[in-house]
């Protein structure tokens, strides 16, 4: 039975990174798969629509986007009914909507299509992204992978800091950046940080 899952974890845990090894191994065994990312995060993107997943260890495969508006399921069961896709890999998955995780649990539900989730659970302040709420209540499989704060204890929230490096407590929820605007440390150097 195919299942929805969900690896989680702050910035810099290697999300993209396992995403594209998971893309690979599939791919090696000559099954087809469907990569997607956020078009909210534009760097990267051609003028078709579509964007390379990075990792920062210089691995990328060509992606499909979506936004809020994208209906998951109307854009993977007929490409799977004419040509079956052994699994569905989603890199940022944090920006998926509510209704966009249904829909990849419909699609591991009754399309029989594995989905493999992946993003952060959390934003700068703390706060839940809607995509991972919905992720955390409802996926089959819960993975966090591990990332860590320069103290050696896993990093499990994500600072983000201005061009200084202090550190920024509001804003709104999604800036995209990557480690010149966030860090990835333990819950108790995060509070230091944001005591300033």
């Amino acid at each position: 039975m195919a299942k929805l899952y969900f690896y989680y974890a702050s910035m810099n845990a290697g999300k993209s990174t396992q995403l594209l090894q998971a893309d690979f191994n599939y791919r090696e065994r000559g099954m087809t798969t469907m990569l997607w990312t956020a078009a909210l995060d534009h760097r990267g993107a051609d003028e078709g629509g579509g964007k390379p997943i990075h990792s920062r260890i210089g691995l990328q495969a060509d992606a499909h986007l979506y936004d809020p508006g994208t209906d998951l399921w109307d854009a993977v069961a007929p490409h799977h009914a004419v040509s079956p896709i052994a699994c569905v890999l989603i890199d940022e998955a944090q920006f998926l909507t509510r209704a966009q995780v249904w829909q990849c649990a419909r699609l591991a539900d009754e399309a029989g299509v594995p989905v493999l989730c992946y993003g952060l659970r959390t934003d700068f302040q703390g706060e839940l992204f809607e995509g991972s709420a919905a992720l955390l209540g409802i996926a089959d499989a819960l993975i966090e992978l591990k990332a860590v704060c320069h103290c050696g204890r896993k990093a499990t929230m994500n600072l983000r800091i201005d061009a200084e490096g202090s550190a920024v407590s509001e804003g709104e929820q999604t800036e995209i950046g990557g480690n010149d605007r966030y860090i990835a440390l333990c819950r108790r150097h995060f509070v230091e940080a944001n005591r300033g």
